[in-house]
């Protein structure tokens, strides 16, 4: 494995940025690529990101592209911000040219509603075959906006090589960010997927105003839900109980800062899901894979109440309310998860 750990960050989004800016910041040589041109240009001239982060003062050092293959010709490690359905179309034009990388690292968050996929199964078929030992995925608590202010977060890379993790861990780790390994990348994968799903249920109930004993018992049977189906795909069942789990899972349901909640909430609040994601400038990843939860859960006839009455919110129609009362009205069962 070479010496040079030159990083390029596919993605301009919040979330690429920040974690670009983080790089730049630790001395790491980062080249970002984004598809928006008023991107590349205020970051490489105003040291500012003009449409995500706005308020965030870019390293000096990090420059921007809009050149794909320039972004990746000197990289040794790729990391990939691009929104889950969208990263097939992206690394397909450039996987030819890509044996020259040491990792890759998916930080996205969601499932591929065709496949029914995961970011870094999605880059196993699209990417030269060698490359897949040196797949991995970055997940936890954590807030873009956070972590480009240098406010102490804790992430977990998970990845099948140790030696490619423990390179990963060592690359972004730092006093601001703290990132433990783990050899479960199904359970790290689904649980930073499957948490957005409840993240908009939590919002929809707090939309409704119905208050925190409400919020407190949706995040609870939330995480059992998403234990189980992450279970059996395969994960560990102690993965969900921690960073990319249980730690990801409140984050993403309490936050003002996530946009899974915000959708949620507008729901509870009466707008339709048209109105809402018109509102938005980024991707909420968990709309889509609200669709796909639910297609694995059925294959896996796994039971899971709360994804399926976000689902009926979402594309049915189903008043919010409404959706809260068949959920408490269910058939009284023992607590197991």
């Amino acid at each position: 494995m070479r010496e040079n750990t030159d990083t390029a960050v596919v993605g301009g989004g919040s979330w690429g940025t920040a974690l670009a800016c983080h790089l730049a910041r630790r001395g790491v040589k980062t080249l970002l690529w984004a598809r928006e041109p008023e991107v590349v240009e205020g970051i490489n001239d105003e040291h500012r990101n003009p449409l995500f982060l706005s308020d965030v003062e870019v390293p000096a050092s990090l420059r921007a592209t809009g050149d794909l293959d320039a972004a990746l010709t000197e990289a040794s490690i790729l990391v990939s911000s691009v929104p889950t359905q969208f990263v097939r179309p992206v690394f397909s034009k450039v996987a030819a040219s890509l044996d020259h990388i040491d990792a890759v690292v998916s930080v996205s968050k969601g499932i591929e509603i065709d496949t029914l996929l995961t970011p870094t199964q999605i880059l196993a078929e699209v990417l030269p075959e060698a490359l897949t030992p040196r797949l991995l995925a970055l997940s936890g608590p954590s807030f873009a906006a956070e972590v480009a202010a240098g406010i102490p977060t804790a992430v977990v890379a998970a990845g099948t090589n140790p030696e490619t993790t423990r390179l990963i861990q060592r690359l972004f780790s730092n006093g601001q960010l703290r990132v433990y390994g783990s050899d479960d990348l199904v359970g790290v994968e689904l649980g930073g997927a499957l948490k957005n799903v409840i993240a908009i249920g939590t919002g929809i109930v707090d939309g409704l105003g119905l208050g925190r004993n409400t919020r407190a018992a949706l995040i609870t049977r939330g995480l059992a839900e998403l234990a189980r189906l992450g279970v059996a795909r395969g994960g560990n069942p102690l993965t969900f109980a921690g960073l990319s789990g249980i730690g990801d899972l409140v984050l993403t349901c309490t936050g003002d800062l996530s946009r899974n909640r915000q959708v949620g909430l507008g729901l509870g609040r009466g707008q339709t899901l048209t109105e809402v994601l018109s509102g938005m400038t980024e991707v909420a990843e968990g709309v889509k894979t609200t669709a796909g939860a639910r297609q694995l859960a059925a294959e896996a006839v796994i039971d899971m109440p709360i994804t399926e009455q976000v689902y009926q919110v979402l594309y049915e129609g189903k008043a919010p309310r409404a959706s809260v009362l068949e959920l408490m009205g269910r058939e009284l069962r023992e607590e197991r998860a």
